[in-house]
């Protein structure tokens, strides 16, 4: 597994940026590679997929880009679920590089971590980092939607990607429907079932359905 911190406590560094530190890591990998993106990671891991050989791209509660849009004109605020009622006053106010850092950890334990335990939420936490918000506000650089099979891991109480909104963008993009219980980081709440989709995406568990498939683990 290949999964190193990304930049996005640098003010100016955007999804592009991100996907260039990805890239870099993947250097010397060959084309069996499952590019996953977890929550804002999903247009990081959209941009290594349209970049370079890869197997599979599994967005896991993740919002999705669209090609030449930034996240705000999108309409961030249909993506996010009651994440959108609380995440500014949970949140600092922007530093001179337009960066904010979590200040409610009730409403992060509420929303992101409701159904983990007490020390995976504490270590969580402690890992949290400075967001900076120019990624959002970037169009994206993708052409068109990356041409590899695609998996979308929805999660029935996730409170911060809306799920009404990943059902139906999962389906317009043709991707492959996964739908597990719980909420928004089941990478942590459930990491066997999230295994159990990675690696039936990358061939080595029970056999995938036609695109556009939904199934419910």
């Amino acid at each position: 597994m290949v999964a190193p911190d990304l930049p996005c406590d640098d003010g100016s560094a955007d999804f592009d940026s991100y996907a260039d530190m990805m890239c870099g890591a993947l250097r010397g990998c060959d084309d069996d590679v499952v590019v996953v993106g977890h929550s804002l990671g999903g247009p990081t891991a959209a941009l290594v997929a349209a970049r370079r050989p890869a197997r599979h791209l599994v967005y896991l509660c993740s919002v999705v880009p669209e090609a030449g849009l930034s996240l705000v004109d999108q309409g961030l605020e249909q993506m996010a679920a009651d994440f959108a009622n609380g995440w500014v006053k949970a949140l600092s106010k922007p530093d001179e590089q337009g960066r904010t850092d979590w200040v409610d950890f009730d409403f992060v334990r509420k929303v992101f971590y409701p159904d983990c335990d007490e020390t995976t939420v504490a270590a969580a936490i402690d890992r949290l980092r400075p967001q900076a918000a120019y990624p959002w506000a970037r169009p994206c650089s993708l052409t068109e939607p990356p041409s590899l099979p695609c998996t979308y891991v929805v999660c029935a109480e996730d409170q911060v990607v809306s799920v009404e909104w990943s059902r139906r963008i999962a389906r317009r993009i043709g991707a492959d429907i996964v739908e597990l219980p719980g909420g928004h980081s089941p990478l942590l709440s459930r990491p066997s079932a999230v295994a159990d989709v990675l690696l039936s995406v990358a061939g080595e568990g029970a056999p995938r359905g036609d695109c556009g498939s939904e199934s419910r683990l």
